[in-house]
Parts: C-alpha cells; structure tokens; sequence
C-alpha cells in the first residue's frame, strides 16, 4: 500500500510540473499572460497592486480659469489658448474673455476665476480690497494712449496749449496719464486747455473718423480703428513715450494678478502658466500677422486686419512681478498723487508682488 501511494504521489508531482512548464512556454507568445509587448519585449512579473507602464496614466493636470478683457491686455494670452485647445499645455485652462473689469473683479473677489488680465491700478484696488487676496503675477502691457489729431499742427506736447483735447477715462488712468504728462510740460490741464471727456472709446473713435473732432487721445486698437477709417488723422504724440521722458519708466497700463489663495496652494501650477504665458507674449511679437489671426480666431478683437496694424503700438510684453516692482510702485504713487481711490486708497505693500 506505501509503495503505490509513493508512485500516486510521483506521478502526481510529474503532472504538476508538466502543466507549470507548459504555462511558462506558452506564455512566451501570450502577451496578456507574462506583460510581453507588441515589441517581443518582456516586462518584469506583474505582482499584487502593480501596473506596467503601458498602464500607467499622465498625472492630471490642474485646472486653472483665467479671465482676460477684450483688447491689448488679452493679446499676450492667445497662443497659450491654442496650446491649450491643442491640449499640449501644462495645465487645463479655462479661459473667458470679458468687456467689463467689474465682471472681472466679481469673479476674482468670488474666485470663480483664479487668474486675471486687468488694468494695473485695478490690481492695486482689489489687492487693497481683499486685504492681500489678490496679488501681481507679471505686467503685460505698457502704454497705449495716443494722441490723435487731423493736421499736423501738433509735434510736442507744448503745441496743446490752447487746444481742446478730446479723451475718453475719465476719474481713471488716462485722465491722470493726460494731467501730468500736461502739467509737466508747464500746462495747467484746467486753465491752458480744454479736456472733453467722452464715455466710450468707441464714441470718441466715430467722432474722430467723421471728421467732429480734431484732436483726441486714444488707445488701442481705437487708434488703429481711427487711422483706418480717416486718413487726414495721424499719430501726434505717443503719450507713453512722453510720460518715459518724464519719469524715467514706461506707462504701466495691464497686467495678470493670482489669487493669493490658489497660488499658495498650486504654486507649480501658476508656475508652469507664468512659463507659458512668457512664451505666448513671445510669439505674439515675433509673430504679428499670424498672432492677429489668432486674436480674431479667440475673440480678442473682432478683426485680425486691425489686431495686425495695432499690435506694434500696443506694447505686449511680459514682465515678472518682481522685475517690476520698481516701475510699478512708482507709477502707482503717481496715481495716488492724484487719486488716491485710484489705486485703492493706498500703495500696496511688498505682498503684492507675487514671487515664484
């Protein structure tokens, strides 16, 4: 009896090692049962809780909503926008374009959105409103004010006296920009000339174009608009070149702010869109006619004709916050010097400028 449980027990064993030896050899052209790739390449034994790398997924990317007004201050943004609908960005962008900052700083306050293309001083307003919850990212757009006129009677700034000069920003930048940039020039704004006031760009651009008005300050792409469609009207003066004399420093007109709370919690994430966005700006100045075309195709502005020719006098640029923060807290204080709820009652404080 012990002598055939032996062999039952041998032949047993013999089985056993037959079947394992043919699983192993079969396995050899079954690629779902050893990890063997398409290429003949065998991967290590797959183990409890383990992944091949043909398995393993990208990390996802973060999600991040930018907000950017219509005109100079979205310009920088929109080869990012094709890099990001190409899906070849580093994060996930959601972009909104709007034409109205108070839209903008609802969002920014709500934080439904988490990065902003705005005007500079409103930066300063709601860095002050927040109380810090809003700080400065990059500068991305110098001046844009021009001085229009239909003649050529006007070669200095010294030939404005006694005009009437026709502008529109009222209680805001442009008036400050005009004011000084007069008064420095030994103008008193409210005695040597007359400053009209229009609500609208747009409105100020028709009267131009038709001939109602003969000397007005702009900005772009209005003065492009303007040039376009009456060509007895040239550029007189570029306001922020005649500021630069002045102060030594350009007009800091846009700019991106983060919020404080996102940027300490996805830091490599504003990083990576600082990165990008630099790139973007690059491209749209090296590349003028084909930036227009994407600033039409991203809703920008409506027409890549006018993008193409106002660009060069937009002045894009990308300029980190730190790089910065000498020409913008000086130009702030000329703000403030006018206004002081121009930029939020107060000069922001070093917190503003966001490092990375």
């Amino acid at each position: 009896m012990k002598k055939f449980l032996s062999i039952f027990i041998l032949a047993i064993a013999a089985v056993v090692i037959a079947v394992s030896f043919s699983s192993c050899a079969s396995g050899n052209n079954n690629s779902s049962l050893t990890g063997t790739d398409t290429a003949g390449e065998t991967t290590s034994e797959i183990t409890a809780g383990e992944t091949t790398s043909a398995e393993t997924t990208a990390p996802e990317k973060t999600k991040v909503n930018i907000t950017a007004l219509i005109g100079p201050t979205g310009m920088g943004l929109v080869k990012l926008m094709e890099d990001n609908a190409a899906g070849t960005a580093s994060n996930d962008y959601n972009f909104t374009l709007s034409s109205a900052p108070d839209n903008v700083t609802a969002e920014l306050i709500s934080g439904s959105t988490d990065l902003a293309a705005l005007p500079l001083n409103l930066a300063s307003v709601l860095y002050n409103k927040t109380e810090g919850k809003v700080q400065l990212a990059a500068v991305n757009t110098l001046g844009v004010l021009y001085m229009l006129e239909k003649g050529d009677t006007i070669t200095s700034v010294a030939d404005l006296r006694g005009k009437t000069i026709y502008a529109t920003g009222q209680g805001s930048t442009p008036e400050y920009i005009l004011r000084y940039v007069l008064s420095q020039n030994g103008i008193d704004p409210d005695k040597d000339v007359t400053i009209e006031f229009k609500a609208e760009h747009a409105e100020l651009a028709a009267a131009m174009t038709s001939n109602d008005v003969a000397i007005g300050m702009l900005p772009e792409p209005n003065v492009t608009a303007v040039l376009s469609g009456n060509t007895d009207v040239r550029v007189a003066l570029d306001m922020n070149a005649e500021w630069q004399k002045l102060t030594g420093a350009p007009v800091i007109q846009g700019c991106v702010v983060v919020r404080t709370e996102f940027a300490k919690a996805h830091p490599e994430a504003v990083a990576a869109f600082l990165d990008e966005y630099k790139t973007s700006v690059d491209y749209v100045n090296a590349n003028i006619p084909d930036a227009a075309k994407l600033i039409e195709k991203n809703g920008v502005l409506p027409k890549a004709a006018i993008a193409e020719k106002a660009l060069p006098r937009c002045n894009i640029v990308y300029r980190s916050a730190a790089d910065s923060k000498t020409d913008v807290a000086a130009f702030l204080d000329i703000l403030n010097s006018f206004n002081p709820k121009a930029i939020g009652g107060k000069l922001p404080g070093d917190d503003f400028y966001y490092s990375k």
